[in-house]
């Protein structure tokens, strides 16, 4: 089989744009009807066309997600261990261009931070922190995982891309899941936003899933930065490239984040704005179409759009979150990545869960030593 740079180069991104712009209300249709829906059914699912069947797209989405998840919500919690990065990145507040105070948790300040978590009842933890190898390379997170074992049960992180090598060291030792987003699938586009940096490198990052599963991970989460293109046919590679690790990698799971470009100090605009019920259609059509993904909202989404969520596809959503190093304990007012717009805390989140009829998880399983 074919890599996915190879796949992806058999598209042109305008063709596509063109393709789901011409999708008609009777795709839409066929495509709610299909058993088993397909990639033409997933672009028909977020085109112009389907915005008349949100609320049918909706009612489909609540009961696959009913049938195949229950009524329950993974909770979890990022970790922001360093603002340190050698990347340019336009969107960033990390970027190696913003004149910031920079800072990489030393391990009595992860344990801080661990704590604070664990007692809220954290058992699901992202660890989350900038590009730069020579500050946060493998050894640096092969020790916070080490660290943080005995505080959860499950641990991930979104980090820099790395060697297949490297994720064969970080595994064994803990590492459940990596999330790494492709930020956008058009190549100028991305080159423009990432003009500096390993980064930069718009294939290393692309091939990222492929050494994952390779080094046997046991999830992998993807998605693109919406708002640097547009959201629609960013998210059509993007269900192109789940579809190609599915098929390829089908031992591995899989999930899909849903990040919309937020504010920072001195931040872009979004080329193309995603309203709300656009984020709304997307989700429901990657779970018509991916039935048994894992879909994920974070707290960039503000507090009443993320209660409507939790009952139409989304499987997974973090509560109380800080995009800074030390943000919960050790230095609350540090630089955050981004803008977070719910703001509510952890307790107040999973009242809400319970009082709409959904039990919050805190742990799903865990590792046999």
């Amino acid at each position: 089989m074919n890599n996915f740079s190879s796949i992806l180069s058999q598209y042109n991104w305008d063709h596509q744009w063109e393709n789901i712009q011409q999708k008609t209300p009777f795709e839409v249709q066929m495509a709610l009807e299909a058993k088993k829906p397909s990639l033409e059914d997933f672009k028909a699912l977020i085109s112009p066309a389907a915005q008349g069947y949100l609320e049918q797209m909706a009612q489909k989405s609540r009961t696959l997600t009913k049938n195949r998840f229950g009524n329950t919500m993974q909770m979890y919690a990022p970790m922001y261990l360093s603002n340190e990065c050698q990347n340019i990145c336009t969107y960033c507040g990390f970027s190696l261009t913003n004149k910031i105070p920079r800072r990489t948790l030393t391990d009595k300040e992860i344990l801080q931070e661990a704590e604070f978590l664990k007692h809220k009842g954290y058992q699901h933890i992202l660890l989350v922190t900038g590009e730069a190898n020579q500050h946060v390379g493998v050894h640096y997170l092969n020790n916070a995982i080490s660290l943080l074992k005995p505080y959860f049960t499950n641990i991930s992180m979104e980090v820099q891309p790395l060697d297949q090598e490297d994720y064969e060291i970080l595994i064994p030792q803990g590492l459940y899941a990596t999330l790494v987003y492709q930020e956008t699938y058009h190549r100028e586009t991305y080159k423009t936003h990432h003009p500096k940096g390993k980064k930069s490198n718009f294939d290393y990052r692309l091939h990222t899933p492929d050494r994952l599963a390779k080094a046997g991970i046991h999830k992998i989460g993807i998605g693109a930065l919406l708002g640097l293109e547009d959201w629609r046919v960013d998210s059509f590679f993007t269900a192109l490239h789940l579809n190609y690790l599915q098929r390829r990698y089908w031992k591995t799971r899989y999930s899909i984040s849903f990040p919309r470009l937020r504010p920072f100090s001195g931040g872009i605009d979004p080329k193309v704005e995603m309203t709300d019920a656009d984020l709304l259609q997307l989700i429901c059509a990657y779970r018509i179409v991916f039935e048994d993904i894992e879909l994920s909202i974070s707290t960039r989404e503000h507090a009443k759009f993320r209660d409507q969520l939790v009952h139409l596809g989304i499987t997974s959503m973090s509560a109380e979150s800080k995009t800074n190093p030390g943000g919960y304990v050790v230095d609350p007012q540090s630089l955050e990545q981004f803008d977070i717009s719910d703001e509510r805390s952890t307790e107040t989140i999973a009242q809400m869960l319970r009082n709409s009829g959904i039990q919050p998880v805190w742990k799903d399983w865990e590792q046999m030593i």
